[in-house]
């Protein structure tokens, strides 16, 4: 059984949205509302503009980072 590139794409964009939305969960345990709020808009968006919220995230770890 072979899968198209259309089932590897959605299933890419997929796990990449649920990975920002876990992001979101650890952020919001950790007490940080703002980032929280920020990564669950990012996984909203991904789901119209793939890579979106992975791009978010780690924009968000890089500020942290710097910061």
């Amino acid at each position: 059984m072979s899968t198209t590139t259309g089932d590897r794409r959605n299933l890419v964009s997929n796990a990449s949205t649920m990975t920002t939305i876990a992001d979101a969960v650890v952020e919001f345990a950790k007490g940080r509302r703002k980032a929280g709020a920020l990564l669950l808009g990012a996984a909203a968006i991904s789901r119209r503009v793939p890579g979106f919220g992975t791009a978010v995230s780690i924009g968000l770890r890089v500020y942290r980072r710097l910061g």
